[in-house]
């Protein structure tokens, strides 16, 4: 849609008048603005272009399920469908990723997993960025990882023409063994699912939000891993996680690499073959 339609539906939608707008970076193909409102109200926007991949109304699902099952800081939505986001706007000021915002992050994310949640998956798909993301509610962890997350965003990426068959192989040949590595967790925690640099939001040497969540039931590790994979946080976050939440012993050495294997096959479906040097490391560190 033109900028003129997309303002006149904005207005239409959210009862007032638009008085400001402006860019805003987002990615997979999505048009971003920031809006105020004559009422007042300070917005972030995106929008889906025709052709761009990836539910906007099940984004803001996500967001409204982590707002209501935790105590998360995420933005909050006015208006939802599946090619339009409005949410509120975040304040930031530009600060990086402090000693200090890393603490906070682990009091944040420890909170969030530590309460008992029913299964792994969830009570229906999700998505991480635009590429779906299957669900089926399981009673272990491993199996849960084994198919509906490594095997299925390897075996897409194959058949998308990304990932070369033998090394499709090698991961099938990991898969047949993960039992060996992976740990179950006590019980299922509520995942955010995508927390790297660009969805922290920062203010004030504290986290002000986490947005573009890709929830799901899982074992925290993952979402552990997810941290270090392009050096969001560090020793800062670790230490603080690790006296709320103890690590088992390994993750660090076998198991966090293992879990970095989805995130980067979802990069390599997204932008390509850059990402096969990753995997290549993983799968030869662990002499697959």
């Amino acid at each position: 849609m033109s900028g003129i339609e997309l303002k006149d539906r904005l207005e239409q939608a959210l009862g007032s008048k638009v008085v400001d707008m402006g860019p805003l970076p987002v990615g997979f193909g999505l048009t971003g603005l920031t809006l105020r409102l004559a009422d007042g109200r300070r917005l972030a926007v995106k929008a889906r272009q025709s052709g761009a991949r990836g539910n906007l109304a099940l984004e803001a699902t996500m967001l409204d399920e982590l707002a209501r099952l935790s105590l998360l800081p995420v933005p909050r939505v006015h208006l939802a469908s599946p090619d339009l986001l409005v949410m509120d706007f975040v304040e930031t000021d530009g600060g990086g990723i402090t000693p200090g915002v890393e603490r906070h992050a682990a009091e944040l994310l420890a909170g969030l997993h530590a309460t008992p949640r029913g299964a792994f998956g969830y009570g229906r798909d999700t998505q991480i960025g635009p590429l779906p993301q299957p669900n089926p509610e399981s009673v272990r962890w491993i199996p849960f990882f084994r198919d509906h997350r490594l095997l299925h965003m390897a075996r897409a990426a194959h058949q998308e023409g990304q990932l070369p068959l033998r090394l499709l192989d090698r991961l099938e040949r990991l898969a047949a063994r993960l039992d060996d590595y992976l740990i179950e967790p006590p019980y299922p925690s509520l995942l955010h699912g995508d927390v790297w640099t660009g969805n922290v939001l920062v203010r004030g040497n504290r986290i002000a939000a986490f947005v573009d969540p890709a929830i799901y039931c899982g074992h925290p590790e993952i979402e552990l891993a997810f941290t270090t994979l392009f050096g969001t946080f560090g020793s800062a976050f670790f230490d603080a996680y690790g006296a709320l939440r103890p690590l088992e012993p390994g993750f660090h050495e076998t198991r966090c690499g293992i879990y970095n294997l989805y995130p980067t096959l979802v990069h390599v479906r997204l932008f390509g073959a850059g990402y096969l040097a990753g995997i290549e490391r993983t799968m030869s560190k662990l002499g697959l």
